[in-house]
């Protein structure tokens, strides 16, 4: 199964590819856009680009598990994600995803605005790869 991941941000978006037989995640892109529906056309186009059967989005959970407005947002953002193309949306929990992936960038010798370009998607795989550990059979 071909699963595509989400990094939801206000600004930034990133997003990762993976198959779940296969076990390879790999960042896609980062998606810059602030409006909202601009946002969901692209995310949309390169999903259904990709063959997706299945989408995971990064939950930002508050570091004590609670769910805070930013996992609402998610949620609703995967909603319409699932409406707008019927696949199956799951939810992974995001907590410490994008710092982890501004510290495996830090020996890469991009400048922190480089760093910022690409951090996203790298959060992307890393939610992903998360999902995929948390769901071997699936």
């Amino acid at each position: 199964m071909r699963i595509v991941s989400v990094d939801l941000g206000d600004v930034r978006t990133g997003l990762a590819a993976g198959d779940d037989v296969l076990r390879i995640v790999q960042p896609l892109m980062v998606i810059e856009e602030r409006d909202e529906g601009r946002r969901l056309d692209r995310i949309t186009g390169e999903i259904e680009r990709h063959g997706a059967d299945r989408i995971v989005v990064g939950l930002p959970l508050n570091m004590d598990g609670t769910e805070g407005p930013r996992a609402v947002m998610s949620r609703a953002f995967g909603s319409q994600l699932a409406d707008r193309t019927g696949l199956p949306v799951e939810y992974q929990d995001e907590r410490l995803t994008s710092f982890e992936a501004d510290e495996s960038l830090k020996g890469s010798g991009l400048t922190r605005k480089g760093r910022k370009r690409v951090q996203d998607a790298i959060a992307a795989a890393s939610i992903l790869e998360d999902w995929l550990g948390d769901h071997p059979g699936d």
